[in-house]
């Protein structure tokens, strides 16, 4: 792999909403459940301790006929228990989500990080600003990218994303 710099994904919404309110979707079960997962997915938090090294543990679940079938297709379980930790929490500010990859087959298990920073615009926007680790290879990166972008769709509906 190349080094951090090179190896980020970085992806940027900007949304009608309070810093807050962005927040509370990725430290709270009720606001991670909510939109965590790309499309035909979801995740059933198990615990979540929002604070410096807590710890985040959810299944990640495939949730329509399609996606059950097309797991099945593929040889892969409809659910995967993925665990990880908040490594950085400066409430509405940043944070980071640092998981542990163990669910691959054949793949060494490595942490992944995913940087969030809340940037307020204005009296009623927020630029939300994710920068993605790179996956273990390029193939597992483009799904990790294409992954995130179809789980954010969900709070693009939800916000009315603009740029």
């Amino acid at each position: 792999m190349t080094d951090q710099v090179q190896s980020s994904i970085v992806i940027e919404r900007q949304y009608r909403a309070a810093p807050q309110e962005l927040w509370a979707l990725w430290t709270t079960r009720s606001g991670f459940e909510s939109w965590w997962g790309p499309e035909g997915f979801r995740a059933d938090v198990v615990s979540i301790d929002a604070r410096l090294d807590g710890a985040l543990h959810y299944a990640m679940v495939a949730d329509t006929p399609e996606m059950i079938a097309a797991m099945k297709d593929m040889g892969q379980p409809s659910s995967t228990e993925c665990k990880g930790s908040f490594s950085e929490f400066r409430p509405y500010d940043r944070l980071v989500l640092t998981q542990v990859i163990d669910f691959l087959p054949g793949v060494k298990p490595y942490d992944s990080r995913t940087e969030v920073d809340f940037i307020p615009v204005g009296n009623d926007h927020v630029r939300m600003i994710v920068t993605l680790s790179q996956m273990h290879d390029v193939q597992t990166t483009k799904m990790q990218k294409a992954g995130f972008t179809s789980q954010l769709s969900k709070l693009d509906r939800r916000y009315g994303w603009s740029s």
